[in-house]
């Protein structure tokens, strides 16, 4: 596994390395940009092959920028593009209406923290955003504040997921880890009564 592991990633760096720079940062940006649209989509592998491809700093300055210009496009997309459909819909269905006003009422540093959360689902925050028509400016200098922590977050446990594939310790920690962060998410959820 560890030779297969290696491989891969070895692969991936002569790719990039043979690649215009900017092509590689591009589809590294984009590929994140896409997750803060579709989020199925893995952030935590993403973010990680940034910090792998492109260094510790310049993956994570990457993936900081390229998830903050995801979450403002989706943001934007709701706001502007399907604001009008999307609202008549929640108007239907009592708990999209008060996932939006509880967006929409929402304090600067209750928006931070619940943004910071590694497992809040962001994509709802920033739709529910959209629609509430939240001041831009709030949401931006949200997002830039917590997107710090999620970026860290996820690139942590990327990188250190992709160790762990050679060292079964370094998983341990890292699943107890993950637990501890989702209790204290929950916590966090139900104390600003999200749940």
């Amino acid at each position: 596994m560890e030779r297969i592991v290696g491989d891969l990633i070895s692969m991936l760096k002569d790719v990039s390395a043979s690649e215009p720079f900017l092509l590689s940062m591009s589809l590294g940006f984009g590929l994140i940009v896409l997750e803060s649209i579709i989020p199925a989509l893995p952030l935590a592998l993403f973010i990680a092959l940034n910090m792998i491809l492109f260094g510790n700093l310049s993956g994570f300055i990457l993936s900081w920028i390229a998830t903050i210009c995801g979450c403002i496009l989706s943001y934007s997309i709701c706001r502007y593009g399907l604001s009008n459909k999307l609202y008549k819909y929640a108007q239907k269905h009592p708990k999209t209406k008060k996932m939006i006003l509880k967006v929409k009422n929402m304090t600067f540093s209750k928006l931070v923290v619940i943004l910071a959360i590694p497992f809040t689902p962001a994509f709802s925050i920033n739709i529910g955003a959209g629609l509430a028509k939240m001041e831009f400016k709030k949401f931006l200098f949200a997002l830039v504040i917590s997107k710090l922590s999620i970026v860290y977050f996820w690139g942590f446990v990327g990188t250190t997921f992709i160790e762990s594939l050679t060292d079964i310790t370094v998983l341990i920690k890292l699943g107890f880890i993950i637990i501890a962060v989702f209790v204290l998410s929950k916590f966090v959820l139900r104390k600003f009564h999200f749940e």
